[in-house]
């Protein structure tokens, strides 16, 4: 992985190129970014950096044969740990282990992909993937051996949030006496959400998300996009990489989170007063409470959003609107006047309790009933 493949982040590839230069590697970083911002080829270039004992701020040394092996992703002394979930072939306790043919894969196929794309190439359907104690096993056994080439072994662990309260507490453990020349690369979408005592453990990098002419100019020169659409697509990205291949993509299995959108909104605008149209909206939530966990999540996460961006379009701030509905007779300026500064907030806390709710495993169906009956209360309220 080239430092120069890597979209923006010039600061922190020159703090990580410069320490690994003067020998001052701390044994613990936290990457943190938002999905689409570049942090796991990142700490892969930078393991590649340190493993292979390059020079001069690019992976491209004298040590061939290791930056060969790091082309595809298969260097002995570099090691992954990540969300996982069982599956037709992991029927029970599933390690990182189990998928790594896989995972090397997703990230040839997709560096900037985030956790939902790696769930589809698992094929998740109603599960949560986490990160459990066979894996932190897997880590204490791994980094107990001697390093393949002499030097420093790399323990990348991806969505650390996602570690289980006994992961977390093994790895802590190794957080805290570290083996010999060993280096923890921690990668987080959400610091909150990791437990604060192997946060105080780890250097802290935060990663901003992308500009829009960093990410059109990567979706000219490496797409071969036309000026105006990489631009258009560059703004409707808000900073995400990942998000804008799939935009460019326009794949024909993409969700339809816009269409689910608009039929439960036109079905709680109706449902005031009408007991009959409550029916459309229990109708909605069976339909949604049949997909997976991780979709449900992103569904109402995207809610989230479209929310916020009628918001914006009724305080007349167009310019920071992005989201263009593609479901026909549905104008984002004509629901705008319903979301307002009375309503937003118990909106946002309503979708933000689901997901919590889902997240732990309630009854989707259930959860989505109340959600949709209260949203005909707050979506007419002045």
């Amino acid at each position: 992985m080239q430092f120069s493949d890597i979209l923006g982040q010039d600061y922190i590839k020159n703090h990580l190129t410069k320490s690994a230069d003067l020998g001052r590697i701390p044994h613990a970083q936290l990457f943190i970014g938002p999905e689409g911002s570049g942090t796991l080829p990142m700490a892969i270039a930078y393991a590649q950096y340190v493993l292979c004992n390059n020079t001069d701020g690019e992976n491209n040394g004298t040590n061939e044969s290791c930056n060969i092996k790091f082309q595809k992703i298969s260097h002995p002394d570099l090691h992954f740990v990540y969300p996982t979930v069982t599956t037709e072939e992991v029927k029970q306790k599933p390690k990182s282990i189990d998928f790594i043919a896989d995972w090397r894969e997703f990230i040839i196929e997709k560096p900037y992909g985030g956790l939902f794309d790696w769930y589809a190439k698992l094929g998740v359907q109603n599960k949560q993937g986490e990160i459990r104690v066979d894996d932190a096993q897997e880590i204490l056994k791994s980094l107990s051996l001697k390093s393949y080439e002499g030097g420093y072994k790399i323990m990348i662990v991806w969505m650390a949030d996602k570690l289980n309260i006994a992961a977390s507490n093994k790895l802590l453990k190794l957080l805290e006496e570290p083996p010999e020349k060993t280096i923890f690369l921690l990668i987080s979408e959400n610091e909150e959400d990791i437990i604060q005592t192997i946060r105080s453990r780890c250097q802290i990098l935060h990663f901003n998300g992308l500009s829009e002419k960093i990410i059109s100019d990567a979706l000219i020169n490496r797409e071969q996009v036309d000026p105006k659409t990489a631009l258009k697509i560059a703004h409707q990205a808000q900073g995400n990489y990942s998000k804008a291949i799939h935009l460019l993509q326009d794949n024909a299995d993409d969700l339809p989170f816009d269409e689910w959108f608009v039929t439960w909104v036109r079905a709680a605008f109706k449902a005031k007063g009408n007991a009959a149209a409550i029916q459309d909206l229990i109708l909605w939530s069976e339909q949604i409470a049949v997909l997976g966990r991780e979709t449900q999540k992103k569904f109402l996460q995207f809610c989230i959003e479209m929310f916020r961006q009628a918001l914006l379009l009724n305080y007349e701030t167009k310019p920071l609107v992005y989201i263009e509905p593609k479901v026909e007779k549905f104008k984002l300026e004509n629901f705008a006047p319903f979301v307002n500064g009375n309503n937003i907030n118990d909106i946002f806390n309503e979708l933000s309790d689901a997901m919590y709710h889902i997240e732990r495993n309630g009854n989707a169906k259930i959860i989505l009933t109340d959600l949709s009956i209260k949203l005909t209360r707050l979506i007419h309220k002045k």
